[in-house]
């Protein structure tokens, strides 16, 4: 059960996300970019951002390989990684500090372990406080800083790596 949930509330369940996900894949992300990114977006980048689809071409490339967090067949958040490397981790807005993110990340470094991987490593940006305070609470350390080069927002990007 989610720390804070009520005593008669459903248990978060994490599991693969088929095809059928892919709308509810792409709303977690929309909600977490509206609440978390595009109020830090200068116009042009958010136009940029906005315009390219490059949530859709990430959802459709990664289907398979990302991770949900349920509460009763809601999906609530998700986690992705490719080989040490965590390529995402949402919690929609309205289930953040319930112990979803958690969950999700435990069960990742679990899988990136039993990988044969000793580290895991991921980003966020600079300005992101919450993810960067979550992450501290959870062992990681800010090992790198460096332009977005990827996405091209105009942010730093904080590289944190976590031994496992």
């Amino acid at each position: 059960m989610l720390a804070g949930m009520p005593s008669n509330t459903l248990f978060l369940q994490i599991r693969r996300a088929t095809p059928a996900d892919a709308e509810a894949i792409l709303r977690v992300l929309g909600e977490t970019y509206e609440n978390t990114w595009k109020p830090q977006l200068a116009e042009t980048a958010r136009e940029r951002f906005e315009s390219a689809g490059r949530s859709g071409a990430y959802v459709a490339e990664r289907l398979g390989d990302f991770h949900l967090a349920c509460l009763a067949d809601r999906v609530i958040g998700l986690v992705d990684w490719r080989g040490d490397f965590i390529e995402s981790l949402h919690v929609s807005p309205l289930w953040q500090r319930s112990g979803a993110g958690s969950a999700l990340l435990r069960f990742a470094e679990s899988c990136i372990a039993a990988a044969g991987h000793a580290c895991v490593r991921l980003e966020t940006d600079t300005f992101n406080h919450q993810a960067r305070t979550f992450y501290g609470k959870h062992g990681y350390a800010e090992i790198d800083f460096y332009p977005d080069e990827e996405w091209h927002s105009g942010f730093t990007t904080v590289l944190l790596s976590k031994t496992l």
